[in-house]
């Protein structure tokens, strides 16, 4: 049986998918920073949900929602088919990649090479939305190799829109499809902004979520004065404490931030139950290491973590020794926050 959303999804402030990165355990990671923030799984192709082991595909805890399964594809079946998946495993979005720039991604039609397919992408969102009830949302570039010209990307936007896509999450970079790698299409082509917010000026009844560059609090509180949303990706992997803030500075929540400390034995509370699901403790800590980014002794957590955490059979002593290293920097700088 489908699960629908209770309620409609605040994408002002969203955890963008990353590949390799924002997997269950790092996504329940930043959970316990925010509770606001929507996250987005790591790019899963329609091939390996259909064919492959759904089951881990799809799994997640509960505390992770509001989440989002982003899909990889282009035959609007096989899309359709992927987004009852989703929904009968209770996310709470959709979301079509139209924006991964990779040269092996490009050869099965999958991700930024869409956005020249304008029509394609429309039918695949058309299938989807008849498949199911939860939102089915699309993340683009604003262009592609010569196709990059403003005119294109709203045409693009457009037609998919008239398939009935309400949102769009724009990364405000075009991707090269010959010439860079993936990680270059991150740093080399200029960041856009402009562009981003001149087509929320011009289609004002539809979501627009921006993403690209974003690292800070304050940037992204000046961008919500003229889009939906943000969306941040490497930022919130390397320094997730950034989290802490989203609730109480972009949501408006009263509740006092968590600090380092609560959210560590929070996840370690998290880790012992894994452990014992026979989960090796080196697939969880790898996303915590910039927890502690610069307090007093963070250097010394992450090489407790990177030296023993990956050893054979090694648990929540690993995690203790990282603390402790946190407490006696505090005590060394009192004046720190943890």
């Amino acid at each position: 049986m489908s699960v629908v959303p209770s309620r409609p999804l605040n994408r002002r402030f969203c955890a963008a998918p990353m590949m390799s990165w924002s997997d269950t355990h790092c996504r329940y990671f930043w959970r316990l920073l925010s509770k606001h923030t929507v996250l987005y799984t790591e790019m899963i192709t329609t091939g390996a949900l259909i064919h492959g082991d759904q089951q881990r595909f799809l799994h997640y805890h509960p505390a992770e929602h509001p989440l989002a399964l982003q899909l990889g594809g282009s035959n609007p079946a096989e899309l359709a088919l992927c987004a009852r998946m989703a929904e009968d495993a209770g996310y709470d979005e959709v979301n079509l990649n139209c924006g991964c720039p990779s040269e092996r991604v490009q050869n099965n039609k999958i991700g930024a090479c869409l956005m020249t397919e304008p029509h394609l992408v429309a039918e695949c969102v058309a299938a989807m939305k008849e498949a199911v009830g939860i939102p089915v949302t699309v993340k683009h570039r604003i262009g592609v190799d010569e196709m990059d010209d403003y005119d294109s990307m709203r045409h693009f936007v457009d037609t998919v829109a008239s398939a009935g896509c309400q949102t769009f999450i724009v990364h405000a970079r075009k991707a090269w499809l010959k010439g860079l790698s993936p990680k270059e299409n991150r740093d080399i082509p200029p960041l856009q902004y402009d562009r981003v917010t001149h087509l929320k000026r011009e289609r004002p009844d539809l979501e627009i979520v921006i993403n690209g560059g974003i690292t800070t609090i304050e940037q992204s509180q000046a961008l919500l004065k003229e889009l939906d949303g943000v969306m941040v990706g490497r930022e919130v992997y390397t320094n997730p404490y950034l989290l802490a803030q989203v609730d109480q500075q972009l949501y408006g929540d009263e509740t006092t931030a968590v600090t380092r400390l609560d959210v560590l034995d929070a996840f370690s509370d998290y880790v012992a139950d894994e452990l014992k699901r026979g989960i090796a403790l080196k697939h969880m800590t790898r996303h915590i290491l910039g927890l502690f980014q610069g307090v007093p002794g963070a250097r010394q957590f992450r090489r407790v973590i990177s030296e023993q955490a990956h050893r054979p059979g090694a648990g929540l002593e690993v995690l203790a020794a990282a603390r402790q290293a946190i407490v006696e920097g505090a005590t060394a700088y009192p004046f720190a926050e943890v």
